[in-house]
């Protein structure tokens, strides 16, 4: 399981966050563990009576790989992720995560594999810069997507219980719990679209070709 909660911001506040994050860090002990660039591709079922989408399942399965802006370093992974239906009365997103490390090499055939095998329908991909920060407690992240910044705060205590610890840190970087997202980062994309009139895309990447909507 995931226990996280996010909070959305403005694209002018990532200086500011980043450097919140790194002075904080400093004196409780987070370790930077730098900033990737990350492309998530996003898949639904072949069938569309059983896709992934449905209120019933509410998941995402994904493909995404990763480069280490700095030391060029590759990753890549298939995960499956879903949101609990006991979520909606919680400060804190508990949610049901399946996660895959792929070896180099084996993302392009396992992605063949999908689309062209077992035929699952390519839904939308993604583009981000991630800045992790992270110790035996809690993994800290600063997302800037084309639309705007989130931050999230993850759980990974194993003896400590998950709103101790995120309490602790929402309290600690002065945040509002009120103002937490619960939903996906494609349900956030969508909702701004509509609210600023502007037609969605299917890859939210970055481009200045793309009209993107703006937290």
């Amino acid at each position: 399981m995931e226990e996280e909660i996010r909070f959305y911001f403005k694209q002018e506040e990532y200086e500011n966050l980043l450097n919140k994050m790194k002075n904080i860090g400093n004196t409780e002990g987070l370790k930077y563990e730098g900033c990737y660039l990350e492309l998530t591709v996003q898949y639904d079922h072949p069938a569309e009576e059983n896709t992934f989408y449905s209120k019933e399942i509410d998941g995402r399965f994904r493909l995404r790989s990763s480069i280490n802006i700095e030391t060029d370093e590759e990753k890549s992974k298939i995960s499956w992720k879903r949101r609990l239906p006991d979520n909606k009365e919680k400060d804190i997103n508990i949610e049901e995560e399946i996660e895959v490390e792929l070896k180099e090499g084996q993302l392009e055939n396992l992605q063949l594999l999908l689309e062209t095998i077992v035929r699952m329908k390519r839904v939308e991909s993604y583009q981000r810069y991630r800045n992790v920060f992270c110790n035996s407690d809690v993994e800290i992240v600063v997302d800037k997507y084309p639309f705007g910044i989130a931050l999230e705060i993850e759980n990974k205590s194993k003896t400590k219980k998950c709103e101790d610890v995120i309490n602790q840190w929402v309290k600690e970087l002065n945040l509002n719990i009120e103002e937490r997202y619960k939903l996906s980062w494609d349900d956030k994309y969508t909702s701004l679209c509509k609210e600023q009139g502007i037609t969605p895309v299917k890859d939210v990447i970055f481009d200045e070709n793309i009209i993107m909507p703006k937290v």
